[in-house]
């Protein structure tokens, strides 16, 4: 399987004020990420509220983004569930749609109790999709389910004829080197903190998947580019705004947090879904203050001059 290179934007589903889906948004989020130089999207992931959607709604927004695309982008679909058989009717349907990957997390109300269970339960999914990619998802922080990646991977790897590898969200870069490594390279672990994408670099990180990456993959990809031609003090530079940036930015619910980072940038994608609640007024304007205090709208102009 090929490998990804560059950045995959873990996008937001837009809603109406009432709730419902507003899908007219997906096809300018997809134009503008294109002109960003992202090379695809996240759908329905952490950052997507997809567990905080039917699965009809899923497939609906997975559709849509694959519609959006026309191929201008790589599609990966976030089709992990409580359930194994609504993930794998989710997964089918990302192959139906033209998705170029899947993703699943691990079921996060019953928990796999082994990682022998962990990668029995992803064969499941993953098989009802064979012609797909199949992404592990590991996000130990929410899904409460931390095991041992390496051993996933080796015990995976017979079960999942069509394992591609993992989407690695967690600050234990030593195990992600060491994923990265396994059996001389053979998967592709894709990091998923934005705010350790440089460390990720620096232990062989050569794509990465990321919430931010939704309105500031430019400066992003600034940093990746210093890292490349060997500026490590250019990079480290770069990277620590981008720092500052999510240190502000976690002292709020992070995706209700984002989505107000679109707001402000122009791009209004509503409410989010209960549990998660949007930002109250007041929060909302300590928030832009904050941005504002570390010139984050002059940096982000750029983008801002894309989005109108």
């Amino acid at each position: 399987m090929k490998k990804i290179e560059g950045l995959i934007a873990a996008v937001f589903t837009p809603f109406h004020e009432n709730g419902s889906l507003n899908k007219e948004m997906i096809t300018p989020l997809v134009d503008r990420l294109v002109s960003e130089g992202v090379k695809g999207i996240f759908v329905c992931g952490s950052n997507g509220e997809g567990p905080n959607m039917t699965t009809q709604e899923r497939m609906e927004v997975a559709e849509a983004f694959a519609k959006a695309s026309r191929r201008r982008l790589l599609i990966i679909v976030h089709v992990g569930h409580s359930s194994i058989a609504e993930s794998r009717l989710l997964a089918a349907h990302a192959m139906q749609i033209g998705a170029d990957a899947v993703s699943a997390v691990a079921a996060f109300y019953f928990k796999p109790v082994s990682v022998e269970n962990l990668a029995d339960c992803m064969a499941q999914i993953a098989s009802a999709a064979p012609e797909l990619p199949f992404y592990y998802y590991h996000i130990p922080q929410l899904t409460g389910v931390g095991m041992d990646m390496v051993e996933f991977l080796r015990l995976a790897g017979p079960r999942i004829p069509n394992l591609a590898g993992i989407k690695y969200t967690a600050t234990t870069l030593q195990e992600y080197q060491s994923c990265l490594g396994f059996e001389n390279g053979r998967y592709d672990i894709l990091y998923g903190l934005d705010e350790l994408l440089l460390p990720a670099l620096s232990v062989g990180a050569k794509a990465a998947i990321g919430s931010t990456y939704t309105f500031a993959a430019p400066l992003y990809l600034k940093t990746i580019e210093l890292f490349n031609r060997g500026d490590m003090e250019g990079a480290r530079k770069q990277h620590a705004f981008l720092v500052e940036m999510i240190r502000i930015l976690v002292k709020y619910p992070p995706i209700p947090g984002q989505k107000a980072i679109m707001k402000m940038l122009g791009w209004d994608f509503g409410p989010c879904r209960l549990p998660l609640t949007t930002l109250t007024a007041s929060q909302y304007e300590k928030f832009r203050q904050e941005l504002t205090g570390i010139s984050f709208f002059e940096k982000i102009k750029p983008v801002q001059m894309l989005i109108k």
